[in-house]
Parts: C-alpha cells; sequence; structure tokens
C-alpha cells in the first residue's frame, strides 16, 4: 500500500514537471524580432547595409549631420497579450568616451531608456528592460533621434522569458535570426539566367547592358537603392579614365559614354548630375534585363569548381531570392561573391622580389587605399550654429582645415584599418573628423562661416581597394606596350597614371595612426592595356569580375580603379560571356579558342 502511494506521488511530480515544461516552452515561444530596417515609416533614418557581410544584417542611420533626425515608426503585433523582455541592438560608434549617437525607444505610450551612448565599443544587445502588453495588435514603435550624429539601430527582440537573452555571437546571431524572421533554407528562385551581375557600378551596369544586348538573359542585382556606385548621387565622385585614347577597338567604350553624364566634379551639392535616373532608365529600357534594386548578395551555392546560384536578401525587407545562372560576374568591387565561392584572391600589397615592380615594397604588406566620405557646406541667408564635438576628432588653431567642401584627399583606411572587416569604423573615423572640423570652423571661425551650414554628408562610403580576385593573369606595372610585347588578348586602355595614395604629411604629424588625409603619387606612364585574362577568375570556373577587384597587382591597380575604365572591363565581360554561351565553353575557353572572334566584336566588325 505505501508502495504503491509513493508510486503516484512520483507520476503526479512527473506530470506537475511536465505542465511546468510546457509553460516554460510556451512562455518561450512568445518572443518577436523586429529588424529596424523593416520600420514602415523610416522617417529621416537611412537604410544602411554596407556593413551586411560583417554584422548579417542592415541597420538604420540617425543620419542628420547634427539635428536630429524625424522619427521613425512602425506598427507590430505581439504572439499575445502579458509581459515582454526587450533588448535592443545598437552600438557606441565613437566612445571618447561617451559617443554622440543618442536615441530611445518608444513603446505605445511608454519610453525606455537612452541607447547608443554607452561607452562601450562594438555591436551588442543591450536590454532595454520590460512592458506589459494589454492589446497585442497595432502597438506602435518609434525610434526617436536624440542628436542627429549618426545613432544607430540594428533590431530590437521580444521575449516574455528573461532569460530568453539573444546571443551577440554572429554565427549563431545568423542561424537565430534566420529563425525569428521566417527565412527558409531554400529562397524563392528567381528564374535563371545567362549572367548574374553581382554589383550595379560602372563596371556592373556596363556588363549587364552588353550582355543583355549580345541576348542574353541578365540580373543585375545592387544593394543600394540607385545604380551607379561611387558616381552615384550617394557618394557622389566623378566618372574619370578615357575611352578614345589608345583604345584600338572602335566598338569598346559605346555604353561607358551612354551612361556618362559628363562631369560634376566630386561632392557637389547637386546630386541629380551624378545621373542615377539616366543610369536606370537605360537599364530598365533592356528588355533581357532583370533589376533588382536593395538587394545584398551575400551568400553562394557551388556545384564543384562552379557557382550554380548566389542568394540575397533585400536590406530593407528581408526578403530573401536566390538567382541561378550559367555565369556570375563579380562587381562589387570587395570581391565578395568570388571570395564567398573559394577565388583566389588577393589583399595588400606585394613585395618587389614578388613582382619585379620598381613601385613595390621591398617586404609585402596590408596596406591598402582608403575610403572617402565626401561633405559639402553651403552658405545661407540665415545663420547657424554647430554643436561642440568632444567625441570627434580634435582640431585646434595649428591645425585645421579650411574651406567649405570636401575633396577626393578626405580618406581614411591605409594601413590603420582593414578595408573589410573595419569598414563601419573607417566610414565612422571619417565622421569624426569632418565633424571635428566643422565644428572647430563653425566655433572658431564664426564671421568667416556663421552663415554656413552643412546640407550633405556621404553617410556610403566610397572605397577605393580592398580585395583583388586573381585570373590566368595579373596585370603588373611590368605591363607596358612601349616596352614589353603586347599581350594578345589585351584591349583596355589604361588611361589614368599609377595613382597611389598615402597618409598626407601633415595629417599625419598631427593625427598619426587616425590620418583622414592623402596625397597622391603619380607615375605617369604611356597607356597600358589590360588584358581579358584579368577579367574571370582561375579557379571558379563560371565567374568573371569587372571593377576594382580585377587580377592586377596593388601598384597597377593605380591605374585600372577609376571608373570608365571599370566600365569598358564590364564591356568585354558582357560580349566575353555571350561568346561562351554561344561556343558552349567557359570564360577561359573564350580566350584559347574564340580570342579573334572576341576582336572582332571589339573592332564592331
Amino acid at each position: 500500500m505505501k508502495k504503491r502511494k509513493l508510486l503516484k506521488l512520483s507520476f503526479t511530480s512527473i506530470l506537475l514537471l511536465f505542465i511546468l515544461l510546457l509553460a516554460g516552452i510556451t512562455k518561450a515561444q512568445n518572443r518577436l524580432l523586429i529588424e529596424a530596417e523593416s520600420f514602415e515609416n523610416k522617417g529621416g533614418w537611412k537604410v544602411d547595409q554596407q556593413y551586411f557581410d560583417i554584422m548579417g544584417s542592415s541597420y538604420l542611420l540617425a543620419h542628420g549631420m547634427g539635428e536630429a533626425v524625424e522619427d521613425a515608426t512602425t506598427k507590430i503585433t505581439f504572439p499575445s497579450k502579458g509581459k515582454y523582455y526587450i533588448w535592443l541592438r545598437t552600438k557606441d560608434w565613437a566612445p571618447y568616451p561617451i559617443g554622440p549617437g543618442k536615441f530611445t525607444l518608444k513603446i505605445g505610450n511608454e519610453y525606455l531608456k537612452e541607447f547608443g551612448a554607452t561607452g562601450e565599443k562594438g555591436w551588442k544587445w543591450y536590454e532595454g528592460g520590460s512592458i506589459t502588453i494589454k492589446e497585442p495588435a497595432d502597438v506602435q514603435l518609434v525610434l526617436k533621434d536624440l542628436t542627429g550624429f549618426a545613432g544607430r539601430c540594428d533590431a530590437i527582440y521580444f521575449s516574455s522569458n528573461k532569460k530568453d537573452v539573444p546571443p551577440n555571437n554572429l554565427e549563431s546571431m545568423n542561424s537565430w535570426r534566420k529563425k525569428l524572421l521566417g527565412l527558409t533554407e531554400t529562397p524563392e528562385t528567381k528564374g535563371k539566367y545567362d549572367l548574374v551581375v553581382v554589383g550595379g557600378g560602372m563596371a556592373g551596369i556596363c556588363s549587364a547592358i552588353t550582355a543583355s544586348r549580345s541576348g542574353l538573359k541578365v540580373a543585375l542585382i545592387q544593394n543600394r537603392p540607385v545604380l551607379g556606385g561611387n558616381n552615384s548621387s550617394e557618394i557622389r565622385v566623378h566618372l574619370m579614365g578615357y575611352i578614345d585614347r589608345d583604345n584600338h577597338y572602335p566598338a569598346l567604350g559605346r555604353i561607358v559614354r551612354e551612361l556618362d553624364n559628363g562631369d560634376p566634379h566630386n561632392a557637389n551639392i547637386d546630386g541629380e548630375k551624378y545621373g542615377d535616373q539616366r543610369k536606370e532608365s537605360v537599364v530598365n529600357f533592356e528588355k533581357n534585363i532583370d533589376l533588382f534594386l536593395n538587394m545584398h548578395a551575400y551568400d553562394v551555392e557551388m556545384e564543384g569548381d562552379k557557382i550554380k546560384a548566389v542568394i540575397a536578401r533585400h536590406i530593407s525587407t528581408n526578403q530573401e531570392l536566390r538567382f541561378e545562372g550559367r555565369f556570375f560576374v563579380d562587381c562589387t568591387g570587395d570581391g565578395s561573391i568570388g571570395f564567398k565561392a573559394g577565388a583566389d584572391c588577393r589583399y595588400g600589397r606585394e613585395s618587389k622580389s614578388e613582382t619585379g615592380e620598381s613601385l613595390a615594397r621591398d617586404t609585402a604588406d596590408t596596406f591598402c587605399l582608403g575610403t572617402s566620405n565626401m561633405w559639402h557646406a553651403s552658405k545661407f541667408e540665415e545663420t547657424s550654429t554647430f554643436p561642440e564635438t568632444a567625441w570627434a576628432l580634435h582640431f585646434t588653431k595649428d591645425y585645421f582645415l579650411d574651406g567649405p567642401t570636401s575633396e577626393w584627399f578626405w580618406e581614411t583606411g591605409f594601413d590603420n584599418f582593414d578595408a573589410l572587416t573595419e569598414a563601419e569604423e573607417i566610414r565612422d573615423h571619417n565622421f569624426r573628423a569632418i565633424y571635428g572640423n566643422w565644428s572647430y570652423l563653425k566655433n572658431n571661425l564664426k564671421e568667416k562661416y556663421r552663415n554656413y551650414k552643412l546640407d550633405w554628408v556621404g553617410f556610403i562610403g566610397g572605397k577605393r581597394e580592398s580585395r583583388r580576385l586573381m585570373g590566368d593573369y595579373i596585370f603588373s606595372e611590368m605591363d607596358r606596350d612601349h616596352t614589353n610585347s603586347i599581350q594578345a588578348d589585351a584591349f583596355i586602355p589604361t588611361t589614368w597614371s599609377i595613382d597611389l595614395h598615402y597618409p598626407q604629411d601633415e595629417n599625419s604629424k598631427y593625427f598619426k595612426g587616425q590620418e583622414f588625409l592623402s596625397k597622391a603619387v603619380h607615375k605617369r606612364v604611356k597607356p597600358a592595356h589590360i588584358p581579358y585574362r584579368c577579367l574571370y577568375s582561375r579557379n571558379i570556373n563560371n565567374l568573371f569580375m569587372a571593377g576594382r577587384n580585377i587580377s592586377t597587382t596593388h601598384v597597377r591597380f593605380g591605374s585600372t580603379r577609376v571608373m570608365r575604365t571599370t566600365g569598358l572591363m564590364g564591356e568585354v565581360v558582357g560580349y566575353a560571356t555571350s561568346l561562351a554561351i554561344k561556343h558552349g565553353t567557359d570564360a577561359r575557353g573564350v580566350y584559347e579558342k574564340h580570342l579573334e572572334e572576341l576582336k572582332s566584336i571589339l573592332k564592331g566588325e
């Protein structure tokens, strides 16, 4: 009898334990992840996707140039009513000791604490307290900027379980994020294309248009709302290089000319002068091109030594799409698709013993040309003020930059930052230089600048150099048409000098290790011609590349990186892809078996 009672108690205990466990699981399932970039009304906040490959998502940036931006708002529905604990992912981007990116979150009628100015480095999840939800549907969230100085919010997480803390480890967080957003392992496939072009700068646009006019079905994927890359209203760098100088192929350059919007110079306050609409109109007119703006391609599917598909995510909605292709061209600048596919690549400067170049260093290193964020101030009838910026770079009467606009030499990177893993820190360092100098001008040269006001600061970085993908040929300083025999496949004239940048001497004196100004060291050489073999990967069978990430040495890259020249690369890739498909071969096969036909096309025959 006693034994039976014990058995009954044990069963009751087990049942009670099961009920409690079930309640715990149910409680843990009451959770909700809101990506800030998915807010319905973004107000004055900007979607910033530049660091997706580093942090796994886009985020919202309060880019107000010193004035608080308009609120971002959205409405959400909670899984059920009850108590929820809150975490918000953000970053104090300038903790010197406390940064200026302060903002707050309002849920319904309740404001949470302030975020973004903690004095801690790096992206993190911060506790935001808790809230009791009485009506689960149509709860309004409001992101309220408090400074206008680049506050940023990645995501907001709600859970009914206080111990359900979101992961900070990026690998864990990426899978956790995909699960909560309901992203499937096999996203929707957007057809199968002859050529998938990743990157919508001049190189990518010219690749897509040339392939389209050659009869190919093309997908053009661009991770911003506009085309043009560095030559867009977002970055505002003018086109350089020449189309006709020493160009032996009359058909080469037609697309570049068609897209060329003249020379508005750098940092022009009139963003329309960079021709965003013109570029998009030309692309949209092409019946064979499917244009996908705001899609960031971040992963690949491989089939042996070939890319089968790329996976892209919308930078605001987080919708994922899959793009299958016969051929792919990496026009990302960073060579990110090639890198994901396992393409051979380089980063930094080669040694003189390796390349034999007179401009090479004695030893190899990781030095890269930098990134620019342009800015502009205009004169107005009314006066204006600008706050002191203790968190920015500190300028004095002994050293400041006098003038109402920037130029190309406002540049950060070099060997102070890694151009790939520290791209956000590079942009933010540019911000600290821009705002620190402008604060000095407004507060110490008041008579001169009292009527001037910042009216444009580019938050998208104009990057020069990072990863280079290796082809069957590596273009170098040794390629000089007037001294060496010309390569049989040398088509694209490099009309820009070998233009390499280094930290400016005076800037180094005052900001050693934190330089943000550059000097250019030019070596003027007669135009050499980039071989076709620099435009396809030597180990990924169906991967082309066009743009600043082609197969060159660091030294020769100094003459290949300008945008009219990269546009010519794109045209050659478009024609070569059409030949590869016509003859059932690959990129290398075009060189080995059909080079004369490619020359004939480029001659317009």
